[in-house]
């Protein structure tokens, strides 16, 4: 369970799929015999495989995990998008009577669903192309899959094993200062501003009211 305060909770699945694709490494927990399997793992999304669609990945054959996914094993995959410290010297209410304390904002999904895991050639292959064309897309000069040895590709597939997720229910939790007043939220805004780092302004972007382009991640 996630603790989940009602005005943090997000629930529209757009926000949430952006939000995975943006930041696709996922720490996938698996329990297994009493113990939790933890794995950092880039899932692809599948949005248009099955009702809430499915996380495609894949590990070492010789990590035990995919050893471990027998009947209805459950999963969780978290994934984290911006995340700051928040100083209360950035809330103006802070100087009108010093009710105010420091904290941490943070936008997170998780994903929970059922593994399945697979080592058919073909389907391993395929997971591996979709995931290069995804990740390659932004290079110059896109690699591909086929610019491998031909033999040497056989080996590094027969080396992994694929991982499918149909995703059961999502989970979205943006903590970014809903629960503050809107001159709070400004002030938040020009607090992580004046820092001038990238993951600075990508936490202000989600700041709800005081960004135009809050819906970045």
């Amino acid at each position: 369970m996630t603790y989940l305060p009602a005005h943090f909770e997000e629930t529209n699945p757009d926000r949430l799929h952006a939000l995975v694709r943006a930041h696709p490494l996922g720490t996938w927990v698996v329990q297994r015999d009493g113990e939790l399997l933890v794995n950092h793992i880039p899932f692809l999304l599948d949005a248009d495989r099955g009702e809430h669609g499915t996380l495609i990945g894949h590990v070492a054959r010789a990590n035990p995990v995919w050893q471990a996914l027998v009947g209805s094993l459950s999963s969780v995959v978290v994934f984290s998008g911006p995340q700051a410290y928040v100083s209360p010297n950035w809330y103006p209410s802070k100087r009108e009577h010093g009710k105010a304390v420091p904290t941490w904002s943070y936008a997170v999904v998780h994903a929970h669903g059922v593994p399945q895991a697979f080592d058919d050639p073909a389907r391993v292959l395929e997971v591996v192309t979709r995931l290069t064309q995804a990740h390659e897309a932004s290079q110059a000069q896109p690699w591909q899959v086929g610019d491998a040895p031909a033999d040497y590709l056989h080996s590094m597939l027969r080396a992994i094993v694929g991982i499918e997720i149909p995703v059961q229910r999502w989970v979205g939790k943006w903590k970014v200062s809903q629960n503050r007043s809107q001159s709070d939220r400004l002030g938040v805004v020009a607090g992580l501003a004046a820092l001038g780092t990238p993951a600075a302004d990508a936490m202000a972007a989600l700041v709800p009211g005081a960004a135009p382009t809050q819906d970045r991640l």
